[in-house]
């Protein structure tokens, strides 16, 4: 992250990467299979922690209310460094080919929580609605949070933009 932040993500190479960290390349494609991945590590993680509260669900709760129940899970896992994040979020959003690249990731999510609402019984298109839906709410907040002057949990925000979803889904034309 930090030769990110000093020299950019397209002037910093794998083999400055390794040398910072004290590996050899050859190492280093042990663990990332590219340079993109260095800052997307935790993602795989970060869907299975999802997938387990949506699937931990009561099963009376609304298709929306396990998802909203995923997306805590997800603050309790990010919800740790936010001077990392937000250094981590300013290093993507200068890069075309990063933000493409969340974009999988975001989609990957939003795919991990629609197969999570189908197998509790959600029909389409009610699950990929609710899902899509949450991931939304997921990057609104992430953004927010990272973005924030105050030091507030990344859960707090969540909820906020998750009773604004509601708010905005509630109104009559």
């Amino acid at each position: 992250m930090e030769l990110y932040v000093e020299r950019g993500y397209e002037n910093t190479t794998v083999a400055d990467i390794a040398d910072r960290a004290g590996l050899t390349a050859r190492t280093f494609f042990r663990y990332f299979a590219d340079k993109r991945e260095v800052l997307f590590a935790g993602s795989l993680a970060l869907q299975e922690a999802m997938a387990a509260a949506l699937d931990g669900a009561p099963a009376s709760a609304a298709p929306f209310d396990a998802v909203a129940g995923a997306l805590d899970a997800s603050a309790v896992w990010l919800d740790g460094d936010r001077a990392y994040a937000a250094r981590r979020q300013s290093v993507i959003a200068a890069n075309a080919e990063l933000r493409e690249r969340e974009l999988i990731k975001m989609a990957s999510l939003a795919g991990a929580l629609t197969e999570g609402l189908r197998r509790r019984g959600v029909a389409e298109p009610d699950a990929s609605l609710a899902a899509e839906a949450g991931i939304a709410v997921f990057r609104i907040a992430f953004h927010r949070w990272v973005r924030d002057s105050e030091e507030r949990e990344l859960a707090l925000v969540m909820r906020e933009c998750l009773q604004q979803m509601r708010a905005l889904t509630a109104q009559r034309d």
